[in-house]
């Protein structure tokens, strides 16, 4: 990560903060499919450990006390998702870790729309300016 992505995720919310990780998983799998194509084994490893930490990073953050359901769904979705990374990479197969990637990038996508209603709720609500003063405006002295 550069410093711009760096300072980029300083004030990001924890779902924002999600969503990049999501990111990290497809950008790490597409440099896997690109060594795949190379015939590089080392390269193709390595991109693949990498999304792999990250999808065993997300899953030992989950709360089961807390996300009840939900939680347990994103459970079962990165345990097949990782399933799904380790056998593409064992097979050598760009097939099978673009179909990895799709997956993720459709659980990644609902992050993104929880993340655009996130923020739509932090923005403040701007009004059109009034033509006329507010009640009172204007009619008050203020003495220190």
């Amino acid at each position: 990560m550069n410093v711009y992505q760096g300072r980029a995720l300083e004030g990001a919310s924890a779902v924002e903060l999600v969503v990049a990780l999501y990111d990290g998983i497809i950008r790490f799998l597409y440099a896997a499919c690109e060594a795949v194509d190379r015939g590089d084994e080392e390269a193709r490893r390595a991109a693949v450990k990498r999304a792999l930490e990250i999808v065993l990073h997300l899953q030992a953050r989950l709360r089961m006390d807390i996300g009840g359901s939900p939680a347990k769904a994103l459970s079962e979705f990165y345990a097949a998702t990782f399933a799904q990374i380790l056998q593409g990479s064992q097979a050598a197969s760009r097939p099978r870790l673009e179909h990895a990637i799709a997956c993720v990038r459709n659980v990644r996508d609902a992050w993104r729309e929880v993340a655009r209603e996130e923020q739509g709720k932090r923005l403040p609500m701007v009004t059109a300016p009034s033509d006329s003063p507010a009640p009172g405006a204007g009619s008050q002295t203020w003495s220190a």
